[in-house]
């Protein structure tokens, strides 16, 4: 019966999506806005929080402390059963949420009350934000869903109209999410600046000169890529990829992958990089939180684990590519096109489960640094290698030009 602790959440963030896009399906209209585009964007933006990020994300919450108590010898979350329902404690992150619902709501008398209640806004919303450049699939043509679509039938479909697995295409697709991710800075600082708590400030201090000092690396890591593949767009990157894992970002950009994804596990302030959540050193900068404003940084750190992966796996992974598959099929004219949709979504999710499963492996295996030892690893040893690697890499690819001598 465990399925039913993930078919359950799913099924209501679907059906909460659903009343949502409908909603704005007929709200938008009586404003004189497209309701095309814009309702287009909102199922593909319900699909992919509501019918994947949150159910994975608090599926994530149960895995982390399940893998947790069997490295360590313990039992973990075994009950929080539904009537004859147990699922091996599945259900805990159920009830996990429905505590923080009716948990109470508690606010410092000297607390700025504005920014305190701003600040776990500003630590989800980003998250939620960059999910919108993010592609799941290479697209969908309405009409043919049971033909046999060549590759380029299928980009002449996308350039006339088709649906992209993607809620918005932007050519500067990388940066959008550098923009936008890097204002979650002001989540961790002014939760521990408004809390009106002297060892809250401290933990907001150390979390933002972390974030800021490690997104640097994460910068100059991703620019290998842009070099490779010549594209900031996350989806033109994975169509540049191709099907051979030969040219995938990961074979292409070793150094950079390893750059980029260590960087990324400081920035989502994970162990082996916790300091600013650090119980035995300093107390968290969302010590004085409670309730759902402690809910929110809590589903943001794992939505952040999400969102990691979805970005490895399009950069360096091949998004939704998979070995072999073509528009149509892995053999040509042998699949027809919701088939290879379906399979492109698979291998795309699967990706990123295994990526999530990874940074859940890295936290109880690896001990906390020190906050010099942080520091130091950030701005003396993975700067300058990511900058050699932008040098390796660009030197490379002006070898390899056509009439390079």
């Amino acid at each position: 019966m465990g399925w039913l602790a993930i078919l359950i959440p799913l099924v209501v963030f679907v059906v909460l999506g659903f009343v949502a896009t409908l909603l704005f399906g007929w709200l938008i209209p009586a404003l004189g806005g497209d309701l095309h585009s814009w309702y287009a964007a909102l199922l593909k933006a319900a699909f992919i929080l509501l019918g994947f990020v949150m159910p994975l994300a608090g599926v994530l919450t149960w895995m982390e402390r399940r893998q947790s108590a069997m490295m360590q010898d313990r039992l973990g979350p075994n009950r929080a059963n539904v009537g004859p329902v147990r699922a091996f404690g599945l259900m805990h992150f159920v009830a996990d949420a429905l505590k923080m619902l009716f948990k109470e709501d508690f606010v410092p008398a000297n607390a700025n009350k504005l920014l305190f209640a701003l600040g776990p806004v500003m630590a989800i919303a980003p998250v939620l934000i960059t999910f919108a450049v993010v592609p799941w699939g290479s697209g969908v043509c309405a009409g043919h869903l049971t033909d046999r679509l060549t590759d380029g039938q299928l980009a002449q479909c996308l350039d006339t109209g088709g649906g992209r697995f993607q809620v918005v295409h932007l050519e500067i697709g990388l940066l959008f999410y550098f923009a936008i991710a890097s204002l979650a800075v002001y989540g961790a600082t002014l939760a521990g600046w408004a809390s009106y708590n002297k060892w809250s400030l401290l933990g907001g201090l150390r979390a933002s000169s972390q974030m800021m000092s490690y997104e640097v690396t994460m910068g100059l890591a991703i620019l290998g890529a842009f070099l490779v593949y010549g594209s900031l767009e996350p989806a033109t990157i994975v169509q540049a990829q191709g099907d051979s894992i030969l040219h995938w970002g990961v074979v292409t950009q070793p150094l950079g992958f390893v750059l980029f994804f260590t960087a990324a596990i400081a920035e989502t302030k994970r162990t082996p990089f916790d300091i600013p959540e650090g119980e035995s050193e300093v107390i968290g900068y969302f010590v004085e939180y409670s309730g759902m404003r402690f809910g929110m940084f809590y589903l943001a750190e794992f939505m952040e684990v999400i969102f990691t992966s979805a970005i490895v796996a399009t950069v360096f992974f091949g998004g939704w590519q998979i070995p072999g598959l073509h528009a149509d099929g892995f053999v040509a004219g042998q699949m027809p096109h919701w088939l290879v949709c379906t399979l492109q979504f698979v291998a795309w999710a699967v990706k990123v489960f295994v990526l999530c499963w990874f940074q859940l492996m890295i936290r109880w295996t690896m001990p906390r640094f020190r906050p010099d030892q942080l520091m130091r690893l950030g701005w003396k040893q993975l700067l300058p290698a990511s900058l050699a690697n932008i040098l390796i890499t660009a030197g490379v690819v002006l070898a390899l030009m056509p009439g390079a001598k």
